[in-house]
This record gives structure tokens, sequence and C-alpha cells, in this order.
């Protein structure tokens, strides 16, 4: 795979990142480092964390993913000279106490001692992509369709969030700075003010993106494009829906894969990915799949792969085996009476997992 740039930063990554939130919840440490050795044997140089992983999230697991992290570094000598390392700071709690306190704000001390928390446990001196992981102000994202003015409350500013970041940048702990989880304005505002202020520039959103869930489409796709922001894709594969594992038994009961995500963990199916329209659009997709001779998984990652809106796209997975899955499916081409067929499924279904 050749590298691309995020963004107008120099940070150059391959064009599919190793998602971590598994490692410390649905897998232990010893199969997270098999699966960090064979991502680098496979040239994979990206790597996305977060201080609130692993996923589903609870307060045993706060911070177990970076930890993995840094004791897979601390016994893979030169790995870290390979690699760019991303990693994110909670935004307001969201219903996790435990991430400050339960905090309804991300103060600029916050992001800071969340940078120096991230730093110490992977045993890393800089953070090549520091992360805001979802807005501070009030949004409609995680399933949320409508913005509410009336949930609007006061929070810390864009402007000073970017000052915080720029404090990390000056201190040599960052390299450069990105968000996840933002809406067109969002992209606008913190482009904008860096601009004006001489503040770091934002070079990359990380935001849903797969047959299931395309609102990056909705108008997003067009801010980053105009102003050069980066996308990196998430959750391609729409949280197992689309390797058509829950196809036959549905998402829970006693045929759901055991292990499958949303069947093991009921949190998971109170979210977008577990509404029924979800699945029922997965198993158009990957019935569309099956008829043009290629497994789910392949025709829902290819998608994300041969996109021009996606930068990286980010995969994750609980064994070696699901990880070779994934990267062989990268060089699939998809046909042109194909691509017709997935936007005639989305435009009658639209996006049921947003």
């Amino acid at each position: 795979m050749n590298t691309v740039q995020l963004g107008q930063s120099d940070l150059q990554v391959t064009p599919i990142c190793l998602g971590t939130m598994t490692f410390g919840e649905q897998v232990d440490e010893a199969t997270s480092h098999a699966i960090l050795d064979r991502s680098l044997e496979r040239g994979v140089n990206f790597i996305d964390t977060a201080e609130m992983y692993a996923v589903p999230p609870r307060a045993e697991t706060f911070n177990a993913t970076e930890i993995i992290i840094g004791n897979w570094l601390n016994k893979t000598p030169g790995a870290r000279d390979k690699l760019v390392i991303a990693t994110k700071v909670a935004g307001p709690s969201r219903g996790m106490p435990w991430i400050r306190g339960g905090s309804a704000d991300l103060t600029v001390s916050d992001i800071v001692a969340a940078c120096e928390g991230s730093l110490k446990r992977m045993n890393i001196e800089v953070i090549d992509l520091y992360q805001i992981h979802w807005p501070v102000r009030h949004v409609p994202a995680f399933g949320g369709v409508y913005f509410d003015p009336t949930k609007v409350a006061p929070c810390n500013t864009i402007l000073a969030q970017l000052e915080a970041l720029q404090t990390l940048v000056q201190a040599g702990k960052v390299r450069a700075v990105g968000l996840s989880n933002e809406t067109p304005y969002g992209v606008h505002e913190f482009v904008r003010l860096a601009e004006q202020h001489g503040l770091p520039r934002l070079a990359t959103v990380q935001n849903p993106y797969c047959l299931v869930n395309r609102t990056v489409e909705n108008g997003l796709d067009e801010t980053m494009y105009h102003l050069g922001v980066s996308l990196l894709a998430y959750s391609p594969l729409g949280f197992g829906l689309l390797t058509g594992k829950y196809d036959a038994s549905g998402l829970s009961g006693p045929d759901a894969p055991v292990q499958g995500r949303i069947a093991k963990y009921e949190s998971m199916r109170k979210q977008r990915w577990g509404r029924p329209d979800a699945l029922a659009a997965a198993r158009r997709y990957n019935a569309l799949a099956l008829e043009y001779g290629m497994s789910p998984t392949q025709l829902a990652l290819a998608f994300c792969y041969t996109k021009w809106q996606v930068a990286s796209t980010i995969i994750g997975v609980t064994s070696v085996a699901q990880l070779d899955e994934n990267l062989d499916a990268w060089g699939t081409t998809l046909p042109p009476e194909l691509l017709k067929q997935i936007d005639a499924i989305r435009w009658e279904l639209r996006d049921p997992a947003q």
C-alpha cells in the first residue's frame, strides 16, 4: 500500500489503519500483541486508540487499550519508529462518571492532562495525531439525528480547545490534531479559528462511514474536501452487521454469534448498530456481495477502500485471521453496475445506522 498525507500535516499513513478498541475487552493482551505484530509485518503503519478504550466502555477497562499498546511497544524494539500513533481525549462523559468525574465539559487542563496520561500509558514521547473524541458542544451524534437548540449549554469554546492543543504541539507532545464524530459546522469552525489565530490546523476527522451509515456524504465530505481535511472512516463493517454473521440469526438469541460484539453486549444492541432497520439494510448489502461472488466483508471494506472521501479506513478485529481477511480485501474493485445497485439500496433505505 502506498501512503497518503493526512490533511496539510506532515503525517504519511497507510490507507488502512488498525483500530484497537477491542483490546482489553473482547481481545486479551496476548492476542492484542499478536494482532499488532501481524499488522506491522503486513505493512500497516497507522494505529488508532483512545483514552476511553476498551469498548464497550467500563470503568474497569478505562485506559486498558493504551496500556496494552504501551506494553507491546516496550517489548517490540523499533516498532515505534515505524508507526504513526493516533489517540483521543474523551469529550464530556456521556454517562461515564469514571471519565473526569462525569464532567459535562472538557477544559484546557483536562486536554493537557489527558494527553500526558496517554503518553505515559503508551510510554512514548509524542503522539502523532491527537484527536478530540467527540464534541464538547451539543451535536446530533452517536445515533442522534436532529440538532436541538434547547440543549445548547455553556462549555469550553472551540478557540480554547485549539489553544490547549497548541500548548501540546509547542511542547513537542503532539504532532498534528484531529476531531472525531464531528459535523460540517465544527470542522469549519476549527479550521477558521486555527487560521485566524495561528493555531494548529485540523488534519483529520474520524467519523463513521460504511454501507449502513453514509452520513459523511450529506455535506461533511464537501466541507472536508474544500478545507483540505482528511477522513478517517471508522466502523466500515457496521459493528459486524456487514460481515453477514447476523444475517440468519438476528442480533440476539440462542443462534446469534456469541462473540459478535452486538450479540455479546446489550449496550451495543441499544445503539444505532442494533436497530432492526440497520440489520435489514445490512442483509440487502450482504446478499448483493454474494451475488457478485464476494464475501460481505470484502464488499463492505472495498466500498470504503475505494471511495475518494476516505484517506484511511480504520479496521477493528478480534483475531489475526480477521486482520488478514480485512487486509486481503485491499485491491478489490467494485464494478460500476454494483456501485449503482449499492446506491439504489441507499436511496431506498437511507442511513439506518446514522
